[in-house]
């Protein structure tokens, strides 16, 4: 199986259109168009009843002490984990694409919603929880939402779009599940998997 995109190169710089925050000279980041790219998979084996597509960003510091704040710097060395950009389950067998913007146009406080869409099931992507402590901005995110890696960052991001092919049409998830969630209940059904990955960063000297 593969996937491919037309909006950026495996292992390539994503385009600012599709990060949730892009440089600002003033401010260092602002929001950005955060738009939802274009993905394509292929070569499916025999017997796939639906698809899983994640987003994952595999490089978010473990440690926050120095999350953008001024005068200092997260080392490119320090430990990292993962945090999920995208959670769409229940894909059905016969779509195999997702046209540009399909899972997101823009930023949405308090999120975009979760469950149905014409394209599977969405879950609770990570901003649910990194947005939890702001007023303005708490609530379940649904869909895409794009980088947003601190700006100063000395590691360029890695995003990972994962698509797996699984023998159950249905993993049964509702409400705001999350991505890990689902992986669990993808244990034993995946026939296959593969992934395109797309690099961003908001440190000036990483761009």
């Amino acid at each position: 199986m593969k996937v491919v995109s037309n909006a950026f190169a495996d292992n390539a710089p994503m385009p600012d259109k599709y990060a949730f925050q892009i440089p600002d000279p003033k401010e260092h980041a602002t929001m950005g168009p955060n738009i939802s790219p274009h993905l394509k998979w292929s070569d499916a084996p025999a017997g796939t009843k639906s698809f899983v597509l994640l987003c994952v960003d595999v490089d978010v510091p473990t440690v926050f002490d120095n999350f953008n704040v001024e005068g200092t710097t997260m080392s490119k060395d320090m430990p990292r984990q993962s945090l999920m950009h995208q959670v769409l389950v229940d894909i059905p067998p016969t779509i195999t694409e997702l046209p540009e913007g399909a899972e997101s146009e823009g930023v949405v406080p308090k999120g975009k919603p979760i469950g149905k869409t014409p394209f599977g099931v969405r879950g609770a992507n990570g901003y649910t929880g990194f947005m939890a402590d702001n007023p303005d901005m708490a609530g379940n995110y649904g869909g895409y939402d794009g980088p947003a890696p601190p700006w100063n960052d000395e590691l360029p991001h890695r995003y990972e779009f994962r698509v797996y092919a699984l023998d159950i049409p249905s993993l049964g998830l509702s409400g705001p599940f999350t991505g890990e969630q689902a992986l669990e209940k993808m244990q034993g059904h995946i026939l296959a998997e593969a992934k395109i990955t797309g690099t961003y960063a908001l440190n000036p000297a990483l761009r």
